[in-house]
C-alpha cells in the first residue's frame, strides 16, 4: 500500500523549488542569463514561455512566484473563461493595498484563450495590476493577440538533451531508493531517452510506471527491455496523450481525404470531447484544404482559413459548430493533390540540378551595366500582346519543356488544363 507521499506522482515529488535545482534552459536561468537577472532584481515584467511539453514552463512560473513572494494565481486556458480572468484581476486590485507589487497570473496553454479572453487581460497587464506569465506549445505570434504580445517578452524553451535527462534519472533513482529502501541500477538508458522525447514529465512518469510494481524485489536493474515491457503492460496509462493523439488526428485527416464527412465528424468529436485544442484541428484543416483539395476547389482554403480565424476569436464551445461546418465542406469537396505533387517535384529538381542560372531575358536590369550585359534583353511583355500572352521560355534551357504541374482529373483543373493548353501550342505543361 502506498503512503501519502508515494501516492503523489513522481514529477510532482521532484518538482524543483529554486532556479539552482532547475534542469535545462541554461540560456534563460543559468548564471547571468536574462530571465535569472530579471527574477533576482525583482523587476518582473510580463512574459510568455514558448516551448515543447515537459521542459519546465509551469515549474519556472512557480519558482519565480515563490522567489518573489508575490500572490500567485493560475488558470488553465482549457476550462477558464472571461469571468475567471476578471475575478482574479479584481482580487489583485483588492490585494494591491497590502502589496507593493501586483500578483502573478500564470496561464497554462495561453494559445487556447480566445480573443475576448485575451482582451480581458490587457488593461490589468498594462497598468501592472497583474504580471502575466503565459505558457504555450504553439508559436505565440500566431496564437496571441498583437496588443497582448507587445506587452510581453517571449522566451523560447528547448527540448532537454541526454545530459539533462541523465540528471533527472539520477535524481529520481536516488529519491526512490531512499523511499523504498531498494537498490536500483540503471544499466541502459536509450529506451528512457527515446520514449521520453526530451520531456521531463514524461521521463519521470515512465520511471514511476517501471518502479511501481509491488513485486517485493530488493534490487531492480533498469535496461531497455524492462522499459519497453513495462510500458507495454501500462499502455493505457502511458499512451493517454501519446500515440492515440496522433492516431485520431490521422484518422480524421484520412476521413476528410477519403470524402467521408460522417467519419470526419466522428474523429473530430473524439478529439473535442478529449479536450484537444480546437486551433490544432483548424490548423490541420488549412493544410488539408491545400494538400488534398487544392485546385479542385480553391474555395476550400479560404473557408479553412476563415475557420481558423473564427475559432481563434470565438473559442469553445461555439467553435465546434464552425469546425463541423468546415470539416463537412472539406470532406464533401472534390479532391486533388496536384499542387502538393508539383512543388515537391520542382524542389526535387532544384536539389538534383542545383542553382541553374536565370536566363538573361528574365533578369532584372536596374543599372546601365546590367543592360549592357543584355540583362532583360529580348523579354516579351505579355500585356503588349493580344490576349495578354506571348510564347517565350521561362525555364533555364536545361529544363525546357519539363513538367512539374499535372492537372488533376476534376472539373476545375480540367478547365485550367484547357486554358493552358490553348495558350501553349507546344505541350510544355
Amino acid at each position: 500500500m502506498l503512503n501519502s507521499t508515494e501516492s503523489i506522482p513522481l514529477p510532482e515529488r521532484l518538482r524543483p523549488t529554486s532556479l539552482d535545482e532547475f534542469v535545462g534552459q541554461e540560456h534563460l536561468v543559468g548564471e547571468g542569463s536574462v530571465l535569472r537577472k530579471m527574477v533576482e532584481s525583482g523587476n518582473l515584467t510580463s512574459f510568455i514561455l514558448w516551448g515543447p511539453p515537459g521542459v519546465g514552463k509551469t515549474t519556472l512560473a512557480k519558482i519565480i512566484s515563490f522567489k518573489l513572494s508575490r500572490s500567485f494565481y493560475t488558470l488553465s486556458a482549457i476550462n477558464a473563461g472571461v469571468k475567471d480572468v476578471r475575478e482574479i484581476i479584481e482580487k489583485s486590485r483588492s490585494n494591491s493595498i497590502f502589496q507593493k507589487r501586483g500578483a502573478i497570473l500564470f496561464i497554462d496553454e495561453i494559445h487556447r484563450f480566445s480573443k475576448s479572453q485575451q482582451d480581458a487581460l490587457l488593461g490589468a497587464v498594462e497598468d501592472g495590476t497583474i504580471t502575466l506569465i503565459g505558457a504555450t506549445t504553439e508559436n505565440p505570434s500566431f496564437e496571441v493577440i498583437t496588443p497582448l504580445l507587445s506587452r510581453c517578452q517571449i522566451y523560447v524553451l528547448k527540448h532537454l538533451d541526454t545530459n539533462h535527462l541523465d540528471i533527472l534519472i539520477d535524481r529520481a533513482i536516488d529519491h526512490i531508493n531512499l523511499q523504498k529502501k531498494i537498490e536500483i541500477k540503471v544499466k541502459e538508458r536509450e529506451a528512457l531517452y527515446r520514449y521520453s522525447g526530451g520531456d521531463a514529465r514524461k521521463l519521470l512518469n515512465i520511471i514511476d510506471i517501471i518502479l511501481s510494481s509491488d513485486s517485493g524485489d530488493t534490487s531492480i536493474v533498469i535496461d531497455n527491455k524492462l522499459v519497453i515491457d513495462r510500458l507495454q503492460e501500462n499502455i493505457a496509462v502511458y499512451d493517454k496523450n501519446g500515440e492515440q493523439h496522433y492516431d485520431i488526428i490521422s484518422a480524421f485527416i484520412k476521413s476528410v481525404r477519403g470524402s467521408n464527412p460522417d467519419a470526419a465528424l466522428y474523429w473530430m468529436a473524439r478529439m473535442l470531447v478529449a479536450g484537444e485544442d480546437p486551433l490544432f484541428i483548424a490548423r490541420r484543416m488549412i493544410i488539408l484544404a491545400s494538400e488534398d483539395i487544392g485546385l479542385a476547389n480553391p474555395n476550400a482554403l479560404l473557408l479553412a482559413q476563415a475557420c481558423f480565424e473564427s475559432v481563434h476569436k470565438i473559442g469553445m464551445p461555439e467553435a465546434r459548430i464552425i469546425l463541423s461546418q468546415t470539416a463537412i465542406y472539406l470532406a464533401s469537396s472534390p479532391k486533388s493533390n496536384s499542387s502538393y505533387v508539383a512543388i515537391d517535384a520542382a524542389m526535387d529538381e532544384v536539389r538534383k540540378g542545383g542553382d541553374l542560372p536565370v536566363p538573361l531575358h528574365l533578369r532584372n536590369a536596374p543599372t546601365k551595366l546590367m543592360k549592357s550585359l543584355d540583362y532583360g534583353k529580348d523579354y516579351k511583355y505579355p500585356h503588349s500582346y493580344e490576349g495578354n500572352f506571348v510564347e517565350q521560355e521561362f525555364l533555364p534551357p536545361q529544363l525546357s519543356n519539363v513538367k512539374f504541374y499535372e492537372p488533376g482529373f476534376n472539373q476545375k483543373e480540367l478547365e485550367i488544363k484547357k486554358r493552358v493548353d490553348s495558350l501553349w501550342k507546344k505541350d510544355n505543361i
